[in-house]
């Protein structure tokens, strides 16, 4: 599998211990705790496997990227999280700075 798609997903589920958060009371709601620690473990080994193949600054910094965009977007449709159009443009230079880690990295570790 390629190591940007294994990272993709590692920062899909970094969203969803993201998002999580707010649903676990504090750790002290036992099922949203649960999936929120196991998203969060499923999160850092995917990012594990794609610092096999892809530098770590790249992968962390786009690891983190995805995280921050997605829980962004979905904190405006899940809790009505404030929008703005400069808010909106710091999210979009996030995503090109994410998508500028990508084109420019070498693919070594």
């Amino acid at each position: 599998m390629s190591p940007w798609l294994v990272l993709l997903v590692a920062g899909l589920f970094e969203t969803v211990w993201a998002i999580g958060l707010a649903y676990t009371d504090g750790f002290t709601e036992p099922l949203p705790s649960a999936a929120t620690l196991a998203a969060m473990g499923v999160s850092v080994f995917l990012l594990s496997r794609a610092v096999e193949q892809i530098p770590v600054g790249t992968a962390y910094a786009v690891w983190t990227g995805i995280g921050a965009v997605s829980t962004a977007i979905l904190g405006v449709y899940l809790f009505d999280e404030p929008v703005s159009a400069v808010r909106a443009g710091c999210i979009a230079l996030v995503v090109v700075g994410i998508a500028g880690l990508q084109v420019t990295s070498s693919g070594h570790a």
